[in-house]
């Protein structure tokens, strides 16, 4: 017990230290949680062998960053990004992993042992890059949405490269080193089995993950609910990532992909918040601590007697990495800024990394002095990533010098809190805000769009750049005090989550959202929002009014003719919100296209009598042309 706590202390201490340091000289926490481990690592010798094992339990952290990023995205979003998933990302693995392996067949390596090597260095580091990148809010950039792509592409690719390993085995090749693989136990298992069982359990535990989140997560967590026990949904959380995470390490796949996995079945959740809200502080720990431990387990003796080779290696795997990603934004038309965000944030080795060096040495595949040489130069490339990305972001700033830009970690101060707040600031949030501002009101504006962020700004207009659905960013622009809350963003899916996670936390705030279309409506009334504006309702209907007073309409008949057409409308749209059903097509609801059509012969009736009154003319004395019942 006195050993535990006093290895607890170490780290502990190291990370609380370090960090805020690190944080202080702008060198960001990846690279302080590196730097702690290598200071109580081979620097001092607080701690030694028991950092390996640690290390497996650190790596639980990227298991739950990984289910927080399915969270994130809904099914749909996925498949929206099917394209990048499949070009961008498996271009970048291909691409990669045979430019390695041909110089590991020119430094003399078997093509096996060299196949492998490529396998293993073409990947990134997905928990350093997403740590960056959600740190210092990018993954909203398009230089952040590619990097993710390619981080979730080179996930899925280690599921086929663990396949592939085993068939590469060079007999008397298996070196002194031997390390347990992720998913050892149960290749062994599935050795004795046929290939068809194999893949039907492969198959069985992804189908059992997609089940569980469609059909039994609701339940239980209701039945958690019941105790209203704040500790009950952090063990559930925690219970929900431990168990797949554990099935998926036990039928052989990256327990990684599987969390992640069960995070997008879950996306669409009445309780993704809530998850996501009891697992944040488990995995930033978590991750701290598996950055301390790479930092610890670094051995500078190897770095000592091969130097020029290993720091040659090094700078010549990110090298050649850095090509080829650049040469893949070029292709895939990232511009500027995001071009380099792109190729600095992957160009290094990762996790996975470590994982297919230790399986390829247990399936001696490769030497136990390369495999060594490659946890050094891995280990490397993670330490040298943090500094790539501080010096992307020296270029960004020396590119913006003298201007008065808004950068993603603006401090938004409390006099910059105002009793309203609009979040997106397009066509239509502009318009909101300088008529609201005219009127003599001040706001507080947040888009995720820097460009239009920077116009904004030059115009004169305090605006700041983050994302407006980030619960942190919407406390620091005075959300607990706001009184009015605009939601007028271009992406449906975020304004209806901001609108349902408002609705929730201030039940008194008033809410006005911005709708696409009359699905959209449904969808941000469901949510709870107060009044929702069609975008292009209005300006319909304006259109709408000199058509008829041109038609013949008197102005004031024209006007009184909108109105009432808007107020049926929205008694209308009101009746149709009932019915209307998310899970069911707008075409295959019979009870929706019933009564809308009930409701169109209803308006049709109640116009004309509405142009009979004002004429007073009985409607079959209406002239020709003004206008005319539908036929029944």
């Amino acid at each position: 017990m006195e050993t535990f706590l006093l290895q607890a202390t170490i780290y502990l201490a190291a990370g609380v230290v370090a960090v805020p340091l690190a944080a202080r000289l702008g060198l960001g926490s990846v690279l302080g949680y590196l730097l702690a481990g290598i200071v109580i690592g081979p620097i001092i010798g607080l701690v030694g062998a028991e950092t390996e094992n640690l290390q497996h339990v650190a790596e639980f952290g990227v298991v739950m960053m990984l289910f927080l990023i399915g969270l994130e995205l809904a099914p749909r979003t996925l498949w929206d990004m099917r394209h990048k998933l499949l070009g961008l990302g498996g271009l970048q693995v291909v691409l990669t992993t045979a430019a390695i392996t041909w110089i590991s067949t020119l430094l003399g390596y078997p093509w096996q042992t060299a196949l492998a090597i490529g396998m293993a260095l073409a990947l990134s580091s997905t928990a350093i890059v997403l740590q960056t990148l959600n740190e210092k809010d990018l993954m909203r950039t398009a230089g952040g949405r590619a990097s993710f792509s390619v981080l979730l592409t080179q996930d899925v690719a280690v599921i086929p490269m663990l396949a592939i390993i085993p068939l590469l085995v060079i007999p008397g090749a298996a070196g002194e080193y031997h390390a347990e693989a992720h998913g050892g136990a149960a290749i062994e298992l599935f050795a004795t089995l046929p290939g068809w069982a194999v893949t039907l359990i492969t198959i069985a535990a992804i189908v059992g993950i997609v089940l569980f989140g469609i059909f039994a997560s609701h339940p239980l967590f209701r039945f958690v609910h019941m105790a209203r026990l704040r500790e009950l949904y952090t063990a559930f959380a925690l219970l929900i990532v431990a168990g797949i995470a554990f099935l998926m390490i036990t039928v052989g796949l990256s327990p990684a992909l599987g969390t992640f996995l069960a995070g997008v079945v879950l996306a669409n959740s009445d309780f993704r918040h809530q998850l996501e809200s009891d697992i944040e502080p488990f995995k930033g720990l978590l991750l701290g601590l598996f950055f301390i431990t790479v930092g610890a387990g670094i051995d500078f003796t190897i770095l000592l007697d091969n130097a020029a080779g290993i720091i040659g290696a090094t700078l010549l795997l990110m090298l050649v990495k850095g090509l080829i990603l650049l040469g893949l934004a070029y292709g895939f038309r990232l511009r500027g800024q995001d071009r380099w965000l792109f190729t600095l944030g992957l160009a290094q080795s990762g996790e996975f990394g470590f994982v297919l060096v230790a399986f390829a040495l247990q399936q001696a595949v490769m030497p136990g002095v390369l495999g060594e040489k490659l946890f050094f130069i891995i280990a490397l490339t993670m330490l040298l990533t943090p500094l790539a990305f501080i010096g992307w972001e020296r270029f960004r700033h020396r590119m913006h010098e003298g201007a008065d830009l808004p950068h993603p970690e603006d401090e938004i101060e409390d006099e910059h809190q105002q009793p309203i707040i609009i979040a997106g600031i397009g066509r239509f949030g502009q318009v909101v805000n300088r008529l609201v501002q005219m009127a003599g009101f001040k706001t507080t504006v947040l888009d995720n769009n820097l460009e239009t962020i920077e116009l904004m700004r030059r115009f004169g207009f305090k605006s700041f750049f983050g994302d407006p659905t980030r619960p942190e960013l919407l406390h620091a622009a005075g959300f607990d005090r706001a009184r009015v809350l605009v939601v007028a963003m271009d992406d449906r899916q975020a304004s209806v989550r901001l609108v349902s996670y408002a609705r929730k936390e201030r039940p008194d705030l008033h809410i006005v959202a911005r709708a696409l279309d009359r699905i959209h409506t449904y969808e941000l009334y469901q949510a709870g929002a107060d009044d929702i504006v069609r975008e292009m309702f209005d300006s319909s209907l304006r259109a709408g009014r000199y058509v008829l007073e041109n038609m013949g309409l008197e102005e004031f008949e024209a006007a009184e003719m909108e109105r009432f057409f808007y107020k049926k409308d929205r008694e209308a749209l009101l009746e149709l919100a009932g019915l209307w059903n998310p899970n069911v097509p707008v075409a295959e609801n019979e009870a929706y296209i019933e009564r809308s059509r009930e409701l169109n012969k209803e308006l049709e009736t109640a116009l004309v009598r509405q142009v009979a009154e004002e004429e007073d003319l009985t409607p079959s004395e209406l002239p020709s042309g003004v206008i005319t019942p539908a036929p029944r």
